[in-house]
């Protein structure tokens, strides 16, 4: 049993450290005071980082972001009041530390990102949030998650469609993984969403190649015109009743708001808008999730990992609630 003075719920479930008695910039930095895997006899939501970034193509740095987006997330409280829900009390949720992946060998990575996250999931029932890293970390994800739940649908937000085939031949980067993601079946064909789509592309093959993958793609400037409500039901006509991967590039949202990344783009979505999309795909059987390209060297005080850490709670809260 946990030594640390947790909240427990009505439920037994254990959460976070309680913050009147240990001030929340003390102790250990794990997501939200959470308790460690090993400090509990069983989990619903496991939350791991992948400090892993040998994957992009322009400015690196995500393999710190789980340590940053762990360290803000001490703020993060037990009550989510727009959702009226209490996810550490209905889920047990734990800090299941981080992966270590090779960050000379990008295939070699891959296989150890996959089975770390395999060895998470040990029920249907148990759900990932996951946090980079960078984007590849997608592509064993969803290879961990198709061994419990076959091809699942996927809703990606991102300022980009990372479904090219390759750079300098390497097939797996942080621009490919839905590419190889479509080719090895993980997807349902046809029940895939790109979100927050905007910036310059190599050409317009590109956007064909895209559909031809079986994506759907909602461009950033389409918000302007059918708002977060129209985003929203194309999402979920897209997905229907499948089970749900959702994949958060923190570039999705204007620099503005996420300085503190890799490729960024303007013209990109608010933090509101966001959270406001998260919260109406409630229902949705989300069955794993990430929040990826947090780069603390580009961050001004915090606002990404603030960002990023308030995404990974919000989609926690859409798990939680469908437990």
């Amino acid at each position: 049993m946990p030594n640390q003075p947790y909240v427990r719920s009505a439920s037994g479930n254990v959460g976070q450290i309680n913050a009147m008695e240990v001030p929340r910039y003390a102790g250990l930095a794990t997501f939200a005071r959470l308790p460690q895997r090993h400090e509990v006899d069983r989990y619903d939501i496991a939350v791991v980082g992948v400090p892993f970034d040998s994957g992009v193509t322009y400015r690196p740095g995500a393999r710190f972001g789980p340590a940053a987006i762990r360290q803000v997330s001490r703020l993060l409280k037990p009550y989510n009041p727009a959702l009226d829900v209490s996810p550490f009390a209905q889920a047990q949720v734990v800090d299941a530390g981080d992966i270590a992946a090779n960050p000379f060998d990008i295939e070699a990575a891959v296989d150890q990102v996959r089975e770390g996250i395999a060895g998470l999931l040990n029920t249907p029932e148990q759900r990932v949030m996951i946090f980079g890293g960078d984007h590849t970390i997608a592509l064993p994800a969803l290879q961990a998650i198709n061994r419990v739940h076959g091809p699942v649908a996927l809703v990606h937000f991102d300022a980009h469609l990372d479904t090219w085939d390759t750079y300098f031949g390497a097939p797996c980067t942080h621009g490919t993984p839905f590419r190889r993601a479509a080719e090895q079946g993980l997807l349902v064909k046809d029940r895939s969403a790109h979100i927050g789509i905007r910036g310059s592309l190599y050409d317009r093959a590109d956007l064909l190649d895209d559909e031809s993958l079986g994506f759907t793609v909602v461009h950033c400037r389409d918000i302007d015109r059918i708002g977060v409500d129209g985003v929203v039901q194309r999402i979920r006509e897209r997905v229907g009743e499948h089970p749900v991967y959702v994949s958060v590039d923190i570039d999705v949202l204007d620099p503005a708001f996420a300085p503190g990344t890799g490729t960024p783009e303007i013209g990109g979505m608010t933090s509101r808008e966001l959270v406001a999309i998260l919260r109406a795909m409630r229902g949705l059987h989300i069955v794993g999730a990430d929040v990826v390209e947090v780069a603390p060297a580009y961050d001004s005080g915090e606002v990404t990992a603030v960002a990023a850490a308030n995404l990974g709670y919000e989609l926690i809260t859409l798990m939680a609630d469908n437990v």
